[in-house]
């Protein structure tokens, strides 16, 4: 008996161990299983400052609040397709996510020009921000994009300012710039006198250091500094071109919908912490990045000739009503906009 009671117990404690055995198996499988995880494809390349310090933070932001259930698999400018496809590729979900300039949504968002930026709107940051998020404009941006299938979401606002590799003196100067530009500022850039092209990000340096151009503008002085610009442009040009929502997340609204409510949540939370966390930081480090840039690669700062700055703004008008022009939407932007300017003294 004491045999049979003997065998009897190392039967059942193999027979738990075969159990416990195939239950740690299964669990990791099942977590596996619960992962969730998207492709994010960029408009910026990973040398840009924006890659890392909004890209990659938010990123980080989503997996650890997330303990790891939703990953972000991050591909930069160009990797899976061209940065003015990205808008379409997230809209019909080849892609749960993405970042661009809205200036490469023209056609499907009527707004686009205006988040891009209108020229010689804004001269604070605070007052862009402000208009974005207080005024209702984010949730006009959102509401365009929604009809696309698209949830959408600026990641900061901030100046947009120009290197150049010869200084600006005289309007004749100024009609002579190639500038590298997208969207409406490109088309205000033109129809002020200059010549005014798009090129991709990763074609900005040696197109610069070559002479198909003669300046450009990506960000201001933080995305000129990660770009490697100053190193053929040592004049960094003032006052700002414009002070706009120039980056954007934007996120397939099916696989956002589709997310377990406290993921989307975390998504969504994070989105617009992102906003104002980096425009606050893009300042600072805006600040910082000019100085080193003066101080290593003996850059100047050029301030435009008030002949140069007034027929600028005057252009920049006629840039304001062409917008407006593109829908009721537009329309009732720019007058928000006017009233808004008008308020703060500036029109």
């Amino acid at each position: 008996m004491k045999v049979l009671s003997h065998l009897r117990k190392r039967l059942v404690t193999a027979t738990t161990a075969v159990a416990l055995a195939a239950s740690s198996a299964f669990v990791p499988s099942a977590l596996a299983a619960d992962t969730i995880k998207w492709k994010v494809q960029s408009h910026w390349p990973s040398s840009s400052s924006s890659y890392q310090d909004s890209l990659v933070r938010l990123k980080k932001i989503i997996e650890e609040r997330t303990d790891g259930r939703l990953q972000l698999d991050l591909f930069e400018d160009g990797a899976l397709f061209k940065a003015k496809e990205t808008f379409n590729a997230v809209g019909r979900g080849i892609v749960q996510m993405g970042t661009i300039s809205p200036a490469y949504a023209q056609d499907k968002m009527s707004l686009a020009g205006i988040a891009s930026g209108l020229p010689f709107a804004f001269r604070n940051v605070w007052e862009a921000a402000y208009f974005h998020k207080n005024l209702g404009f984010e949730d006009m941006l959102r509401e365009e994009a929604a009809k696309h299938g698209v949830y959408y979401s600026t990641d900061k606002v901030y100046p947009t300012e120009m290197v150049i590799k010869e200084p600006v003196n005289s309007w004749e100067d100024f009609t002579k710039l190639k500038i590298r530009s997208s969207g409406a500022m490109q088309k205000f850039l033109t129809e002020a006198g200059a010549a005014a092209s798009y090129l991709p990000g990763g074609e900005l340096y040696p197109a610069l250091s070559s002479g198909v151009v003669d300046g450009a503008h990506w960000g201001a002085a933080q995305g000129a500094s990660s770009m490697g610009l100053y190193e053929v442009a040592k004049h960094h040009v003032k006052p700002a071109l414009n002070i706009a929502g120039t980056d954007a997340f934007i996120v397939n609204q099916k696989a956002l919908d589709k997310l377990p409510e406290d993921i989307r949540k975390v998504v969504i939370d994070a989105l617009d912490e992102q906003f104002w966390f980096r425009t606050n930081e893009y300042q600072y480090q805006e600040q910082i990045a000019l100085a080193k840039a003066m101080e290593e690669h003996g850059v100047k700062v050029n301030t435009l000739p008030e002949d140069v700055q007034a027929r600028l703004a005057k252009a920049a008008q006629k840039t304001w009503h062409e917008e407006a022009k593109r829908s009721d939407n537009a329309a009732k932007a720019v007058q928000q906009l006017r009233t808004f300017l008008t308020d703060l003294g500036y029109l």
